[in-house]
């Protein structure tokens, strides 16, 4: 791997770190149920192309993080097909986090759009 690609691979974990709890949040907060990983990452692939870059099993650890930041709350129930399933669900104050995080990402957004406007692809 040369230098310049090994510089975009970190470029891209960095940039999907909050990212990925942004998608996290806002796919939780239009579901009408509580949803298990698996079906957060069928609807994260769905919607946002490339959020999760096929790497399911990093949801997991920002599920994790959010729920003990009090964000989301889950349960688990048996599963007839296989183990039992941890269902997630966003709290009030992770509907309020939601709002905070998508208008900083949208003025984040934008301000680095305008900066990038003169570069050529």
């Amino acid at each position: 791997m040369g230098e310049s690609e090994a510089q975009l691979k970190k470029f891209q974990k960095e940039l999907s770190a909050g990212t990925v709890s942004l998608a996290l949040l806002a796919v939780l907060a239009q579901a009408a149920e509580p949803l298990y990983g698996y079906l957060i990452a069928k609807r994260l692939e769905q919607v946002g192309e490339g959020v999760l870059s096929g790497k399911q099993s990093a949801l997991y650890p920002v599920l994790r993080n959010l729920e003990g930041a009090g964000l989301l709350e889950s349960h688990v129930e048996p599963s007839v097909a296989g183990p039992p399933r941890r269902y997630y669900r966003i709290t009030g104050e992770g509907r309020e986090a939601l709002a905070q995080w998508a208008a900083a990402w949208r003025a984040t957004r934008d301000s680095v759009d305008s900066v990038l406007e003169g570069v050529s692809a």
